[in-house]
């Protein structure tokens, strides 16, 4: 239930494909955020940042992509507390983006970097290209949740932020659960920020979404009333997991991204 893969597990899968793959740490001796590069790192970037819980792999499938590689480097993250980064600790969203950061920073190759989050990703992302607008040049939110007023109440995750009830949670559920109610409140603190991010922004979301109310892109679609390069795509009869149940329809949005962001 740590929702992980090892290195060289993952290393196995992409060889067996005949395609290069890389881990990295931001931090020396193996520390601070887990990420895993495909492609070349002469082309503009897809920067995946996964949900909760989750870890890099959760977007593997996309970075085996040969057409997909043609075009762009590809960048997996495990978010702070996930996967290999310092799993089961729990992070705010500042710190998880301050975290994340430091990839995209270290990653940096003067080529458009395209922010993709899915589900709890997507406040991520925003949080990110609110704080460094000019190193993103689009973000795509597959069904995001980042409207903090219709977040679920979920009360019951606090019995599970102590003993004994914390027994019962197994693996990467305990740093999601504590996340999530760092999140909830969160979410209200970059409301006021959106008017940051002036490069394009796409939402994804299924009208059939349990998980994440579409209500999200309505909300996104206000907090961006000025900008004009927002695009909405609703997937009908789609759940919350679009990333993989829509790989398709994902994939042709990513590579219309080719020459978004071209100086």
């Amino acid at each position: 239930m740590k929702f992980r893969i090892s290195d060289s597990q993952a290393k196995a899968v992409f060889e067996q494909k005949g395609l290069p793959v890389s881990f990295h740490y931001t931090d020396t001796h193996n520390s601070g955020v887990h990420y895993v590069k495909s492609g070349s790192d002469t082309l503009p970037t897809l920067f995946f940042v996964h949900g909760s819980p989750g870890s890099w792999d959760a977007f593997k499938i996309y970075m085996l992509d040969t057409l997909l590689l043609h075009y762009f480097r590809i960048i997996s993250v495990d978010r702070p507390g996930f996967g290999y980064s310092d799993f089961g600790s729990a992070y705010t969203l500042p710190e998880q983006a301050v975290l994340i950061n430091k990839v995209i920073e270290k990653e940096a190759n003067q080529k458009p970097m395209h922010l993709i989050g899915h589900s709890i990703g997507g406040p991520v992302i925003v949080k990110l290209a609110q704080d460094h607008p000019s190193d993103i040049a689009s973000l795509t939110l597959l069904a995001g949740s980042i409207s903090p007023t219709d977040e679920p109440k979920e009360y019951w995750r606090y019995l599970f932020k102590s003993t004994p009830f914390r027994l019962l949670m197994p693996g990467a559920f305990k740093p999601s659960n504590d996340e999530i109610l760092y999140f909830k409140k969160d979410l209200y603190a970059i409301d006021s920020g959106y008017a940051a991010l002036q490069m394009p922004v796409t939402f994804i979301h299924g009208d059939a979404d349990k998980f994440v109310t579409i209500k999200n892109v309505d909300y996104g679609k206000k907090k961006l009333v000025n900008n004009p390069h927002v695009k909405i795509i609703i997937i009908s009869g789609a759940s919350h997991f679009i990333p993989w149940e829509h790989y398709d329809q994902i994939r042709l949005h990513l590579l219309s991204l080719t020459f978004t962001g071209l100086k």
